[in-house]
């Protein structure tokens, strides 16, 4: 059987709704009459208590001029105290010069009063909590006033029923609302006028520019036209403008490179083919007994390899982003071995190997990814060797080492080589930059970079060496203690 709905359940979602219903300008009309009510009810708070301070003082000083006009009257009849107390509002009044309390008029007296209130010393949180008081009351209730008497009087004492003055409190309360609710609703309009015409109009025209410009970030008249404010609303327009601009160019930019990328891809693929093909024909022709053959095929060897090696290394940058790292530890001396055999090193090859790779040292990384990065490391080396007019078997060396620093690997790839210049320092790992070599691509590096990257490790150039020398830096992973314990467990 089906539950019925909970609606206190549904207050959250309807709750949620309502507001995202509310725009700007309505949240901002609600604040301000929520905080212009704020600053009634902090106005109202002190204005009834004075106002009963000064209904009290009025029926204080009336009952001292009524009780002035009796004593100086003698044989007053009853019937005129009676009308005298009633046209003051008073039960009694009591009069005290001196040593002397002379009871003036007196009136039907209830049997007890409820509240005796003396004004001659009143704080103004007393007053406060008294005139919520009279506002709470019931309407039977009796108080004994007492003032200052005037003319060296030491107090005047009137008894009053209660209900007049919470009447009077009543209808000064209403009228201050009425009135609270008027400037309210005066003040809220005017400032949500205000706050409407110099923050939320210019942010929903910034708000609507940005949308358009989503839609079609390269189409230049949606870049949003600044306004001529000097305040901060301007400011946000102007560098707004000034970064559409920047983005919508950068787009075409990007653009023109991606269409020009895939036609490269396209081009270099089948160029590379083509190179493939001259390279057999290259082979055939160093076999031939002829001199001048046998003097210019090793060049044109080396010049289609170039150029094949060119082509697969832009091809390589070109692919998609390289897959995350499978890493676990892997002996790093082995791997140098084997970068050493792809190289096809000969022992009779010029240029020398060393390996100085601390024994037994393992690194936390992908082994395909770090032989990549090792192997275009060492290739970078040995063509930087290659290259060079001046040949030294017995100085040309390349030079790998590993040690362990801590949690973290670090493997240095150097040769004896020219080294890199200076110039090409800063755009080391950018592509089609970084060679300085006839017929590099100036991709090796910016591979060799990515990689390392992505084992969250770092690749620099190490200053002051004799060729060049390049330090990577690999972290091992952090691992959960209750992993260790795990394995340690499942190791026992």
């Amino acid at each position: 059987m089906d539950k019925a709905p909970d609606p206190n359940e549904q207050k959250p979602g309807l709750r949620r709704r309502l507001t995202a219903r509310l725009g700007l300008s309505d949240k901002l009309l609600i604040l301000t009459i929520f905080a212009v009510m704020i600053a009634e009810v902090f106005i109202y708070v002190p204005s009834i208590a004075n106002f009963r301070l000064n209904w009290l003082r009025d029926k204080l000083s009336d009952a001292y001029t009524a009780a002035l006009v009796l004593e100086a009257t003698p044989n007053v009849p009853d019937e005129l105290t009676r009308q005298v107390l009633d046209s003051i509002g008073a039960r009694a009044v009591a009069l005290k010069m001196g040593e002397q309390r002379r009871l003036l008029m007196v009136g039907d007296m209830p049997p007890s009063v409820d509240h005796d209130i003396d004004l001659r010393d009143v704080s103004w949180y007393r007053a406060i909590v008294d005139a919520f008081g009279v506002l709470l009351s019931r309407d039977d209730e009796v108080m004994r006033v007492l003032g200052h008497a005037p003319r060296g009087g030491e107090f005047v004492e009137v008894v009053l029923d209660e209900k007049p003055l919470r009447a009077a409190m009543l209808r000064f309360s209403h009228n201050i609302l009425l009135l609270s609710l008027i400037i309210s609703a005066i003040t809220a309009t005017l400032v949500y006028l205000a706050l409407h015409y110099l923050f939320v109009r210019p942010l929903h025209r910034i708000t609507a520019n940005m949308m358009a410009f989503h839609a079609d970030p390269e189409n230049p008249a949606r870049i949003i036209v600044a306004s001529r404010r000097h305040d901060e609303i301007g400011t946000t327009e102007r560098e707004l403008a000034a970064m559409q601009r920047d983005l919508g160019t950068l787009l075409q930019q990007k653009n023109r490179l991606a269409a020009l990328g895939l036609a490269v891809s396209k081009i270099n693929h089948d160029l590379r083919n083509l190179l493939t093909s001259a390279q057999l024909f290259s082979d055939r022709l160093s076999g031939l007994p002829d001199e001048q053959v046998q003097r210019f095929a090793p060049k044109l060897m080396r010049a289609l390899e170039r150029a094949i090696s060119f082509c697969e290394s832009t091809l390589s940058y070109g692919r998609a982003q390289e897959p995350p790292p499978d890493r676990r530890p892997i002996a790093l001396e082995p791997l140098v071995a084997e970068v050493r055999e792809s190289l096809e090193f000969a022992p009779d090859t010029p240029i020398r190997w060393i390996g100085a790779v601390e024994r037994g040292l393992t690194v936390d990384a992908d082994p395909d990814q770090l032989f990549r990065i090792l192997l275009n490391l060492a290739r970078n080396a040995m063509q930087a060797l290659q290259s060079r007019d001046a040949r030294d078997p017995g100085r040309d060396q390349i030079r790998i080492t590993g040690r362990r620093e801590g949690a973290v690997v670090e493997i240095e790839v150097s040769d004896t080589g020219p080294g890199i210049a200076e110039a090409a320092h800063v755009h080391l790992f950018e592509p089609f930059k970084s060679t300085t070599r006839s017929g590099g691509s100036g991709l090796g590096l910016v591979i060799v970079a990515e990689l390392v990257r992505a084992h969250g490790g770092d690749i620099r150039l190490v200053e002051g060496t004799i060729g060049a020398t390049f330090r990577v830096t690999i972290p091992d992973r952090a691992v959960e203690l209750q992993a260790r314990r795990d394995e340690r467990s499942r190791g026992a």
